[in-house]
């Protein structure tokens, strides 16, 4: 498993870049390669992506989720192995730190390739500055779930 994490200062309230992160169907407008996000109920979600010619189709479990403070899932099939956490931090009553840790098994060699080269580091980096961007130009949210998902 290889291991990234990064992190963004965004210029929201952090009840603000919480629900935001909350609309995991609005994924496509800032992540690259996600090309959608299907949230089928509270915990599942179903995602297509297209990452350097390779089309994935997987599903991800939400396995801990408290308001304004993380969103921790896992994928729920083999082709995609991966963990990951994105936590929120209020810095002041404007500003937010955004931090996301992600664990992932990269499949082939093109992938062990792009990991060992920073790629990833690099999309997820550009994924959470494009989120700033979103959120910032919006100044809200566009909607946002609140509820508790605890682990099992």
């Amino acid at each position: 498993m290889s291991m990234v994490k990064e992190s963004v200062e965004v210029g929201v309230p952090l009840r603000t870049a919480y629900n935001q992160w909350t609309q995991f169907e609005e994924f496509p407008r800032f992540m690259e390669g996600v090309d959608s996000v299907t949230q089928l109920d509270d915990r599942h979600n179903h995602w297509r992506t297209s990452i350097g010619g390779v089309s994935r189709e997987f599903d991800t479990e939400i396995v801990d989720q408290l308001a304004d403070e993380r969103i921790a899932w896992r994928t729920m099939d083999g082709e995609v192995q991966q963990k990951g956490v994105v936590t929120f931090e209020r810095l002041d009553d404007r500003h937010t730190r955004v931090n996301m840790a992600i664990d992932f098994q990269p499949e082939g060699m093109a992938e062990r390739a792009g990991d060992l080269f920073g790629v990833v580091n690099r999309r997820v980096k550009g994924d959470l500055h494009r989120f700033k961007e979103f959120i910032e130009q919006r100044g809200r949210e566009e909607g946002g779930w609140r509820g508790r998902i605890s682990p099992a």
